[in-house]
């Protein structure tokens, strides 16, 4: 594993770190590192939000309209 170090933090920011840590009952390191690993993720895609908060499991049956045919757009030369 590598190894980084961070100077020059400012003192307001290394509190609110260290209290962000503790409330999530972790190490300032272990925080740092969970937050440049979500800082760094691939983007959540949407569909994977909607999953996580609606569906049948979570209670909600979600319907789609249906939906007409519609004419293409046509463009003149």
């Amino acid at each position: 594993m590598a190894s980084l170090s961070v100077r020059k933090i400012d003192k307001a920011v290394y509190e609110r770190l260290r209290v962000r840590a503790a409330v999530h009952g972790v190490s300032m390191e272990e925080e740092v590192r969970q937050i440049l690993e979500q800082a760094v993720a691939a983007p959540t895609k949407i569909s994977e939000v909607f999953k996580k908060y609606f569906g049948p499991e979570h209670g909600v049956e979600l319907t789609i309209a249906k939906r007409k045919p519609h004419r293409p757009v046509e463009f003149e030369e």
